[in-house]
């Protein structure tokens, strides 16, 4: 069967979009171009291989993606080119896509990642990508994948499946039990399943095991900073932090957005901005903000920033970004809670930086 020439997936869930790549891209391997499998006495090529490669939606997209996207030749590598976050690519940036794609490069295999939210059983997808051929191309072709996640029937379809291909066995009750226990979450699932595993050893995950699944609530990004301030971060929401980290860079992001978003609150009123909070966290906020000082708040950005570039360029893995940003919030809120709360300092009123990591900040 002849692979779609693109794809645009639309899942707000990480892991079901990248589940759905892998199963797409070993359906249908690349074809070897003429001439290179070999003859006058030559061994045959050996078989072609997608080379993937990440992109992201929330920075501009580098002249290798659009070098990937229309190069072809004899000796080019075939490749998959897997843009995160596609959603929140700048219009001009979609225009200039959809007409590449007009031109199908058979070396090239784009998946562009909408993952947006649903409503009402639709999803929320920008109006400037709604309208572009390249979609109503796709819509007839079936080039588009569509999920709005997990609910409560595919929380156990998903357990079944991923139990069966990592040899997973549910005692009699164990599955119903696991499965009540479970978020709507596919990367969460995976980790907890292989706790699972990991507890039963050779044997079978029993009813009883469900009461190790620990998939604490979202992070009150507040409180947890906080309790950095004074020393004494509660250990389930480090265990929170350090297990969600298993599941890559689809759980690291949202956690820096989290981050991000709360401390711009806290920068806007060190600076004296009016943000309307309710009037019961509005002093304790103003004390945390006080506490930390611009330079604290800048070394947030810093952290953050740092933890996004490491991921996307390679040089580090979401475990050592997320243990290295632990580190680093450690040593700034120790230093805080030995200083003196500062206060605003003269000379005018700095703004935050411009860049926000991975377009959560803003």
């Amino acid at each position: 069967m002849t692979r779609p020439g693109f794809t645009i997936c639309i899942c707000p869930d990480a892991r079901l979009m990248r589940d759905r790549i892998d199963a797409l891209l070993a359906a249908h391997p690349p074809a070897l171009p003429e001439g290179s499998s070999g003859g006058l006495g030559l061994a045959p090529a050996a078989p072609a291989e997608w080379d993937r490669q990440a992109f992201w939606g929330d920075e501009p997209l580098p002249p290798a993606f659009w070098e990937h996207l229309t190069l072809q030749g004899l000796f080019a590598t075939p490749r998959a080119l897997v843009v995160r976050n596609a959603q929140n690519l700048p219009a001009e940036t979609w225009k200039r896509i959809s007409a590449a794609l007009a031109k199908p490069n058979p070396l090239a295999w784009p998946f562009l990642c909408l993952e947006v939210p649903f409503d009402k059983g639709q999803p929320k997808v920008p109006v400037h990508i709604a309208k572009l051929r390249c979609l109503d191309f796709a819509e007839a072709k079936k080039w588009i994948w569509r999920s709005p996640g997990l609910d409560e029937r595919g929380v156990s379809t998903f357990v079944r499946q991923h139990a069966a291909s990592h040899a997973i066995r549910f005692a009699p009750g164990a599955l119903e039990a696991v499965c009540a226990a479970l978020p709507p979450d596919a990367t969460a699932i995976a980790t907890e399943l292989e706790k699972l595993s990991l507890a039963a050893g050779d044997g079978e995950v029993t009813p009883a095991m469900a009461a190790l699944v620990d998939h604490a609530a979202d992070i009150d990004i507040f409180s947890f900073m906080r309790a950095l301030q004074a020393g004494n971060a509660p250990m389930t929401v480090w265990r929170q932090v350090l297990r969600d980290r298993l599941g890559g860079d689809s759980m690291l992001f949202p956690f820096l957005g989290m981050l991000l978003r709360e401390t711009r609150i806290l920068w806007q009123l060190l600076a004296g901005e009016q943000v309307r909070l309710p009037p019961s966290v509005l002093p304790a906020k103003q004390q945390l903000a006080r506490q930390l000082g611009h330079a604290g708040l800048a070394r947030i950005w810093d952290l953050a920033l740092e933890a996004e570039l490491g991921i996307k360029s390679g040089e580090r893995s979401p475990e050592q970004a997320m243990e290295m940003l632990a580190a680093g919030l450690f040593t700034l809120f120790a230093r805080s809670r030995r200083a003196q709360p500062g206060g605003t300092p003269q000379g005018g009123r700095p703004r935050p930086p411009a860049h926000s990591p991975g377009g959560y900040g803003s």
